[in-house]
């Protein structure tokens, strides 16, 4: 046998065999070299990143929007050296000598799973770990593996390592929701990646390896600070601290710096308000993945205030057997919403405090008056004519009965100024103010301030005058900032500005200001609401509608049924709408009127939020003809008891309230009359 020739012809098959391997190998590297993604891209991509909504400063964070993904991207410069060594300690230790690919790593580790009878897997760089985290699925595959690698060497022909090192810290997951560096720093240690110290960093370079049982809000704590110490000493090993600073990282106690897992959330109710709003302009992706930071209208320290101002009236709420409170702010100039707090305690699950009491339909109540007495204003009447509070019957209402309203005293007061009527919030003159300025004149400046959406003037009846219909706090508020700006009406607003993940200004809102009622007419009710004389017959000189040293415009507003509590009042710069209750709509105790439950945190807020501005009075209206003042305007319908007949009366003129017919039984009103 020729041993030889054997030899030879093995020795030819094998170089042949191996020659058609490596051929066979470049082909198929060269195929999925081409097949797999560009890499070119790969810093430009659209990366989801985490939406941050701000206060009016920018200084206070109030809520981070995000899906799965928790990310912001951070600029090489806000990358600290502490995660760079602790990472290429932990994952890649010859990160910066090799070309995206360790293949002595990936000899050693195939070495070991074969000695401990597993599967190969591990080994992978940094880069590759960028590969598969951006183009691949977490399958384990041969087939997936070889096009990591691939890729890999693509990236590394593009890309210098510290721009691989940016990009992989940027996307890495590290539990939690946690994505990329900035989030994991400020979830673990709620501070920004670049203050990141060296314990703190090797901790957050253990949890990519396995971020749920590693998770520092897992089960296995303990091993996680194993870890972190066995990083710390490998970055000794390999040169990369000195002795020194290890020594120190070591002897931290790392679990005392974990902060408690918590969504961080600022004026709860106000940011998902917010939220709202922008998934509706900008559909849920772009909101929770566009990485928009959105600059609102929220005054950080009015907040504060309004949350404060209804903590400190707990046991007055308690007192009344209310178990809520809300209260929103405006700037009437601007329409900007400086304070909303939708409940007492968005937590507290027994009294739906998730749910904004601000933007919920609630009957007003009385608080609704200014805006009947603002369309008989503007029909022509004046805070100084006159109107006679007897009880009254309206005729019947839309279930058949006789509306027969009476006041919150259930007393008369004879004939009065539209002033007292209104300041004293008298409900008989109230209605009869209704009729006198008329449903449709009294639907339309309601529509014009925005307070309501009334289609149809004849679906509604005298109730209207009283609060019948409900109305939404901010609405209201919204109704008031017209007085307060002499007629303007300025579009609510939530949002300042909206800038995008690269800087750049993504969305400004338009301002719009309409006058929609002649300042006369906002100047009066300003004038009534802010006289605490008119209204000492009711509420007293005293009251909390009152705030020593400042011109201030107010009202109150109670449910016949003791259900809502509300006060709303203004300076031309602030309006501010409080309201008391119970969510469930069930009734407060006897008494529980506006000026005792909801006015106390009104008059908490208002007096902190004016501390720091001067006086600012009113503009008065403008004198008229006083010789009609004395006329009583009511033109009814009435029966006299001795004859039980039906006269009409256009209006009543006496100086005297004593020359007044007596022998009234009851009125009907029919249409309003003209001066």
């Amino acid at each position: 046998m020729n041993f030889k020739k054997i030899a030879k012809n093995t020795l030819f098959v094998f170089l042949n065999v191996l020659a058609i391997g490596t051929a066979l190998a470049i082909a198929v590297f060269a195929y999925v070299y081409v097949k797999t993604p560009i890499a070119e891209n790969l810093s430009t991509r659209n990366i989801p990143q985490t939406t941050t909504i701000y206060d009016k400063t920018g200084q206070h964070i109030l809520y981070e929007l995000h899906g799965e993904e928790n990310r912001k991207i951070l600029p090489h410069a806000e990358i600290p050296d502490t995660i760079r060594i602790a990472s290429i300690a932990t994952e890649d230790n010859n990160f910066y000598n090799h070309y995206g690919v360790d293949f002595l790593s990936i000899l050693r580790a195939i070495r070991n799973d074969i000695e401990k009878n597993g599967a190969a897997e591990g080994a992978s760089t940094i880069t590759q770990q960028l590969a598969k985290n951006v183009f691949l699925s977490r399958d384990k595959t041969l087939q997936r593996k070889f096009t990591e690698l691939v890729i890999a060497i693509k990236i590394e022909r593009q890309y210098t390592k510290d721009e691989i090192l940016d990009m992989y810290l940027n996307e890495i997951p590290y539990g939690s929701n946690a994505y990329g560096i900035a989030s994991a720093a400020k979830i673990f240690f709620g501070k920004d990646a670049k203050d990141l110290t060296l314990d703190e960093a090797a901790l957050v370079a253990a949890l990519p390896k396995a971020t749920s049982y590693y998770s520092p809000y897992g089960n296995h704590l303990d091993e996680l600070v194993y870890r972190q110490q066995k990083i710390l000493d490998r970055i000794g090993e390999l040169h990369l601290a000195s002795s020194q600073q290890i020594a120190q990282a070591k002897q931290v106690n790392i679990k005392d710096k974990i902060i408690p897992f918590a969504e961080k959330i600022e004026a709860p109710h106000f940011v998902f308000y917010v939220k709202e709003e922008l998934e509706k302009r900008f559909g849920k992706d772009v909101v929770e993945g566009g990485g928009l930071k959105v600059y609102t209208t929220l005054d950080y320290d009015l907040q504060k205030n309004a949350e404060q101002a209804i903590a400190e009236n707990e046991t007055n709420l308690q007192k009344y057997g209310a178990s809520n409170a809300a209260l929103v702010s405006l700037d009437p100039n601007t329409g900007n919403i400086l304070a909303m707090v939708g409940s007492k305690d968005y937590y507290n699950k027994s009294i739906d405090g998730n749910v904004n009491v601000t933007i919920s339909p609630r009957q007003p109540g009385s608080s609704f008056k200014p805006f009947i007495y603002a369309a008989a204003f503007e029909k022509g009447f004046h805070p100084e004519n006159r109107i006679l509070d007897v009880e009254t019957n309206f005729g019947k209402d839309g279930s058949g009965k006789d509306y027969i309203p009476q006041n919150y005293d259930y007393s008369y007061h004879g004939v009065v100024t539209m002033r007292q009527a209104l300041a004293n919030s008298l409900n008989i003159p109230a209605v009869k103010t209704l009729t006198l300025a008329g449903m449709e004149n009294a639907v339309s400046l309601i529509n014009r301030f925005g307070v309501l959406d009334l289609q149809n003037k004849n679906n509604y009846g005298l109730s209207l005058a009283l609060g019948g219909e409900e109305v939404r706090m901010l609405d209201e508020a919204a109704g008031y900032a017209v007085f307060a700006t002499e007629g303007k009406k300025n579009a609510t607003q939530s949002i300042t500005k909206i800038v995008d993940a690269k800087g750049a200004v993504f969305y400004a809102p338009e301002t719009s200001s309409l006058q929609v009622v002649d300042p006369q007419v906002a100047r009066k009710i300003n004038s009534v609401l802010s006289d605490n004389s008119a209204r000492s017959m009711v509420f007293g000189t005293g009251s909390k509608l009152y705030i020593p040293g400042k011109t201030v415009a107010a009202k109150t507003g109670t449910t016949s049924d003791f259900k809502d509590a509300w006060t709303a009042g203004y300076t031309p710069h602030i309006v501010t709408v409080v309201w008391a209750g119970n969510n469930n709509n069930q009734p407060m105790k006897s008494g529980a009127d506006g000026s005792y439950v909801a006015a106390p945190i009104w008059n908490s807020f208002m007096q902190k939020a004016l501390a720091n501005y001067s006086n600012e009075p009113f503009t008065p209206y403008e004198k008229f003809d006083a010789t009609d003042a004395n006329i009583i305007f009511d033109k009814v319908i009435y029966t006299k008891k001795d004859s039980g007949k039906v006269i009409s009366e256009e209006k009543a003129k006496s100086k005297d309230q004593d020359k007044i017919n007596t022998s009234i039984e009851y009125f009907t009103a029919t249409e309003a009359i003209s001066q």
